[in-house]
């Protein structure tokens, strides 16, 4: 088995992960894994045809089971020293999440998450992001130059640390982020690209403030926990 593992969560991808799949394969050193989250679509038969390791959910159980799903059976199962996650609507590029590998390579980090570049996303994400990026950074005394980026790499270390607190929808990345640096875990930060389609704003007005709220009620705990 390989030293890299690509782990992808899927709900209703058959339009993208076939494509997804096509892209890691030219990355020879890194095996993919699939978690199909309950789709009611052919996403699980169009992995079965690219024969890379496929987990499945009855039912839809949100991003949060799916890492666990996926981390749990590499802890088991696979030897794989780093573990990277792919989107599976290509909002990014899987080449984007091969590059934050280094760093673990070179025994730099445990944890290595991905930054945007602010200048080429839309305002509304811009000044979304830059809230909570302000807001967690000041509570968490940190210098995350992006805290929601979906893009994120870690050792077996970090795997086991993630494993116990991963839960959550859009407050993924800062629950994940948390723990990271409530256990201590040594961070690098790689620049990378994305694209960005429509969406609605009811749904990002929801997603602004409960991840506003996590980050503050979080943050108020950290904070008292450590003084």
């Amino acid at each position: 088995m390989k030293k890299h593992v690509a782990l992808i969560p899927a709900y209703n991808e058959e339009k993208k992960i076939r494509e997804v799949i096509y892209h890691l394969r030219k990355h020879p050193d890194v095996d993919i894994i699939v978690i199909d989250d309950g789709s009611i679509d052919r996403t699980a038969e169009i992995v079965k045809k690219h024969k890379v390791i496929l987990l499945q959910h009855e039912f839809n159980r949100g991003k949060g089971e799916a890492l666990r799903t996926g981390i749990t059976y590499i802890l088991k199962h696979h030897p794989a020293e780093y573990i990277v996650l792919v989107d599976a609507d290509m909002q990014y590029h899987p080449s984007e999440a091969i590059k934050l590998l280094p760093p673990l390579e070179r025994k730099e980090a445990d944890f290595v998450v991905g930054f945007r570049i602010f200048s080429k996303i839309p305002y509304a994400n811009k000044m979304g992001n830059g809230g909570w990026k302000w807001l967690f950074n000041l509570l968490f005394g940190t210098g995350f130059i992006d805290t929601n980026c979906g893009l994120i790499a870690f050792n077996r270390k970090a795997a086991k640390v993630i494993l116990k607190n991963v839960y959550g929808g859009y407050i993924i990345e800062n629950a994940i982020k948390i723990r990271v640096i409530e256990n201590n875990l040594r961070i690098a930060q790689v620049p990378v690209n994305v694209r960005y389609g429509k969406r609605r704003v009811a749904k990002f007005a929801r997603m602004f403030f409960g991840n506003s709220l996590f980050i503050l009620i979080e943050g108020i705990k950290y904070k008292i926990r450590h003084g």
